[in-house]
């Protein structure tokens, strides 16, 4: 499917999704958030996919936020009908089943912070800022922030960034817990695409089960989430994958994993 705002490249079970609008700092507007839905449910499908990367065109932002100039227009029908679109866009790439990686290379403010923070973990370049600024505005994060960032980072430090709109530097991020790496510009990319290549060469099952227990785990009591994570085991144990790679260990040789 060819997109007006994004582009698509996969290489070696790795696919890249770029937002492209760097003449608007890649700022999510209504089509882009459609584009962006109908990308996802692709990759979801997409067996030959393993692990997704989501970056931004150009160096200056990964995504600047959504587009103001599309909410000075909104009526709070609209607003909520945009919120809960966005919402679920978010939901879908958290709960993807495969690895997804942000390159996080440049602004990610508002809603570009907001999308960073549905891949499972974000590395970010040295120039990256992240922020939700929408107070400031006279709104409130919409697409989730005011429930993820307090689960990554803890109540206290989100209140305090959504609260005053503050922007973090790459390394204060970092210091956050809000990213996991923060790279020189031009090893960006490259870094997520080796740790993606990683990601690739192990099952897909193990990998979308490990996920699954994590992303619903994290909504559980622990006692419910240990059951859990012991039904996952469970899956797991009776699995080829796991066969194959406990023998491959036992050999001292490289497993080779099913795709399913």
């Amino acid at each position: 499917m060819a997109y007006h705002n994004l582009l698509i490249e996969t290489a070696d079970s790795i696919a890249t999704l770029t937002v492209n609008r760097p003449d608007k700092l890649n700022a999510l507007n209504g089509e882009t958030i459609e584009e962006l839905h109908a990308c996802v449910n692709a990759l979801r499908g997409d067996a030959a996919v393993r692990v997704v990367v989501i970056t931004g065109a150009g160096q200056k932002a990964f995504v600047a936020g959504a587009d103001i100039e599309e909410l000075s227009q909104l009526t709070a029908v609209m607003a909520e009908t945009l919120a809960t679109r966005g919402q679920e866009l978010m939901w879908k790439i958290e709960n993807l089943g495969k690895p997804v990686i942000a390159a996080v290379n440049g602004y990610a403010l508002g809603g570009g912070c907001e999308l960073a923070l549905a891949c499972n973990f974000r590395y970010a370049s040295s120039n990256a800022q992240l922020g939700l600024p929408e107070t400031g505005l006279g709104l409130i994060p919409g697409y989730g922030g005011t429930q993820r960032l307090p689960r990554l980072i803890g109540r206290g430090r989100a209140c305090e960034m959504i609260l005053t709109g503050t922007t973090l530097t790459a390394e204060q991020a970092l210091a956050a817990g809000l990213v996991n790496r923060v790279l020189e510009p031009p090893q960006l990319l490259p870094a997520v695409l080796e740790v993606a290549g990683a990601l690739a060469s192990r099952s897909t099952g193990t990998l979308r089960l490990a996920l699954k227990a994590i992303n619903e785990g994290a909504n559980m009591t622990l006692d419910a989430a240990c059951r859990l994570e012991s039904a996952l085991f469970g899956v797991c144990g009776g699995s080829d994958d796991a066969r194959e790679g406990c023998a491959a260990f036992l050999e001292k040789r490289k497993p080779k994993f099913g795709n399913s």
